[in-house]
């Protein structure tokens, strides 16, 4: 019986040597390995209730105050993760010239922390605050410093981890938790991401776009693609013409899109894969 690693290996060894510059799309699929929760199942169901969503965080002060308590309890768990294998292979893809960018939906740095440097936080970045009123930004670190001093009961928040630096904390702390202003002029922090129904900077959007248009193929790991700001890019990639390779143990949107879907673990194929780019280098050096 064939080893379905060395298939998927084989097949995306022949997807990359025909399509040396990659645009690669992660998920929250790529970071389950270093202990953040995702979203959804293997079939792109929710598995826990729908996150925030940007209006309700601009409008609703309550529903501010329950995201930062939660937060607050959750932080630590982003903050304190580790890149995984998978992460630590797309650095080595990149630094080998396989990759044109890497545009994650993760908010968590993890790419960044693993020696990525050609990398576009889609989403924004959960380590970072923004104020809403006079646009400075500022550590997430630090607010949390704030939060704890402010809300001390906080320091004993044991909640359930959810994606993204969410967490379980009771009502009951909720209703009495004390939110830091921006220490510059009073307003109102959010923190420096796109929340679900957000609108993703412009600028963003379209230096992500014309890297697709720069890269030869699309590669997306760990992504159901239910979310349309990352589907945009297969969508975007197929009416181009660019072949698409999906590395997705699930469901994605984007399956009747795809010429190679893959279902191996991408912290063992990516690395794989790697070893077997630095080889194919080494042997070419040495003939």
């Amino acid at each position: 019986m064939a080893d379905p690693l060395q298939s998927d290996l084989d097949q995306l060894l022949a997807f990359r040597a025909g399509h040396p510059r990659l645009l690669v799309l992660t998920g929250a699929g790529i970071s389950a390995g270093s202990g953040i929760p995702t979203y959804r199942d293997a079939e792109g169901t929710w598995l826990r209730a729908a996150p925030i969503t940007h209006q309700d965080f601009l409008r609703d002060p309550a529903r501010r105050r329950r995201y930062w308590g939660r937060s607050a309890v959750g932080w630590p768990g982003v903050r304190d993760a580790r890149p995984n294998d998978a992460h630590r292979a797309l650095a080595r893809l990149e630094r080998a010239g396989a990759v044109e960018l890497l545009v994650t939906q993760n908010v968590d740095r993890l790419h960044q922390r693993a020696g990525s440097a050609r990398v576009t936080d889609l989403h924004g970045r959960l380590d970072r605050v923004v104020c809403l009123h006079c646009g400075r930004h500022g550590d997430r670190e630090a607010l949390q410093q704030r939060l704890l001093r402010d809300n001390p009961f906080l320091r004993e928040g044991r909640g359930d981890a959810r994606p993204d630096g969410d967490a379980e904390l009771p009502d009951a702390d909720i209703a009495r938790l004390r939110v830091p202003d921006c220490d510059h002029c009073g307003g109102v922090l959010m923190p420096d991401v796109v929340f679900f129904g957000g609108s993703i900077p412009a600028a963003r959007l379209t230096a992500c776009r014309e890297a697709l248009a720069a890269a030869d193929a699309l590669l997306v790991v760990g992504s159901s693609l239910q979310v349309y700001s990352g589907f945009r890019f297969c969508r975007d990639a197929a009416a181009a013409g660019k072949p698409i390779a999906l590395l997705n143990p699930g469901r994605t949107r984007a399956d009747d899109l795809a010429g190679l879907r893959l279902r191996s673990p991408a912290e063992v194929l990516l690395p794989a894969l790697a070893d077997a780019l630095a080889n194919d280098t080494a042997k070419a050096a040495s003939a």
